[in-house]
């Protein structure tokens, strides 16, 4: 396994990475929630906006009954914008994941909103993209589910309106609102963890590529483009006795509408699968090691979701490393080596579009040739040159059933 220091990455700051959720008071305030969810809530208690109005029955709108929907039992993580934790569904025992973010800023309301217009805009569920369970808007411990395009809503109509102006609506006085995300919860942690902390195996390698290729191309289907594919974002399922990944964390993603009135071609193809690498997008957003080229010039299209998925299998497959600065863990990474730093993928063809990709990198690599053929093609410096999500998913699933 071949690992790198994180001190020598010449780490930069993105639009995606610069939210950073208030962590003032936070640990406190989350404390007071698990405390408060799991002995219960008296009706007409005094409670900040940080508690879990979004986890109470409603007998009728603008009523606070008391009887809390799930119980939090830890703090799972920190990520960029929002707080994650495990929960118990009170009715059933079934264990979700509950995601909490504060909606005060204007981009941190974006960043949320995307993520629920992405989740909601789904109709149908995919076994390899996390499952939204309901999503609870609260502010001043009052309760209200969110649906896609709730525009009765006052509350959920003025997030809109402070994402779309880029400017605080909310006074500052005004009690914060948050968004909370009920999931299905993945046991298995996310891909970094399941990987590193196992041996070799190739039929769990094949597994993976199968399932990674058929989430990209469902939501690529769907009009979705992710925007910020990594290991961190994909989670593992292991209920059903064999891992199960499934693609989470969509702050970033884009639903691109106005792509579902292409038609059926006269092969019978559906127009609509290749609408999407049309849609032209300049939010220069994500995580550096898994951007590709033109993401760093902000010009680009759902093309860079492909590069991002050919980084995470070549770093899966090679188990190639690095230890990241900020959180001190070791995660997967593939990365070009420039004297004693090293340089994401996607920056070095920016640089030098010439450069040729050696992969595998190891010498005693039992990468196939096919499987190396294909990453050349995910990896191409020209988007154009890349295979569409559609038809990455006919070639994965050629080339694993030709190698079983």
């Amino acid at each position: 396994m071949e690992t790198t220091d994180g001190d020598n990455w010449r780490r930069r700051t993105r639009s995606a990475q610069s939210v950073r959720e208030s962590h003032v008071g936070a640990r406190a305030d989350d404390s007071n929630i698990l405390r408060c969810l799991s002995v219960g809530n008296a009706e007409g208690e005094e409670r900040d906006g940080s508690e879990d109005g979004g986890f109470l029955k409603q007998a009728s709108p603008g009523l606070r009954v008391v009887a809390p929907r799930y119980s939090l039992l830890r703090e799972l993580g920190r990520g960029t914008y929002g707080v994650v934790y495990e929960a118990l569904a009170r009715r059933s025992g079934a264990r979700v994941a509950v995601k909490k973010l504060r909606c005060d800023a204007p981009e941190n309301v974006e960043l949320a909103l995307q993520e629920f217009w992405a989740l909601t805009s789904l109709e149908k569920r995919h076994q390899n993209v996390v499952h939204l369970e309901e999503c609870v808007l609260q502010r001043n411990g009052m309760a209200q589910r969110m649906s896609h395009g709730n525009k009765r809503s006052r509350q959920y109509l003025r997030l809109v309106e402070t994402s779309l102006k880029g400017e605080r609506v909310l006074n500052p006085l005004e009690e914060p609102c948050y968004l909370w995300f009920v999931m299905e919860f993945c046991e298995g942690g996310d891909l970094n963890q399941f990987i590193l902390s196992r041996r070799p195996s190739s039929q769990t390698n094949n597994s993976f590529m199968l399932q990674l290729t058929s989430a990209v191309a469902f939501l690529h289907e769907n009009n979705i483009v992710h925007r910020d594919l990594k290991p961190d974002n994909i989670l593992i399922s292991e209920r059903s006795g064999t891992p199960v990944l499934k693609v989470a964390d969509f702050g970033l993603s884009k639903v691109c509408a106005g792509l579902g009135d292409g038609g059926v071609g006269g092969n019978g193809e559906d127009k609509n699968r290749n609408n999407i690498n049309k849609f032209w997008l300049s939010s220069t957003c994500g995580s550096d090691f898994f951007m590709a080229p033109e993401v760093w010039e902000g010009h680009y299209t759902a093309k860079a979701d492909i590069f991002a998925l050919g980084i995470i299998i070549w770093a899966m497959l090679e188990r190639m490393t690095f230890i990241d600065a900020e959180s001190k863990r070791e995660l997967l990474g593939t990365y070009i080596r420039q004297g004693a730093d090293i340089v994401p993928v996607g920056e070095a063809l920016l640089e030098n579009p010439k450069m040729v990709l050696h992969i595998p990198q190891r010498r005693r690599s039992c990468m196939s040739d096919s499987v190396r053929e294909l990453l050349q093609d995910m990896l191409a410096v020209n988007p154009q040159d890349r295979p569409s999500a559609f038809e990455l998913q006919a070639r994965m699933d050629q080339t694993i059933n030709c190698a079983a």
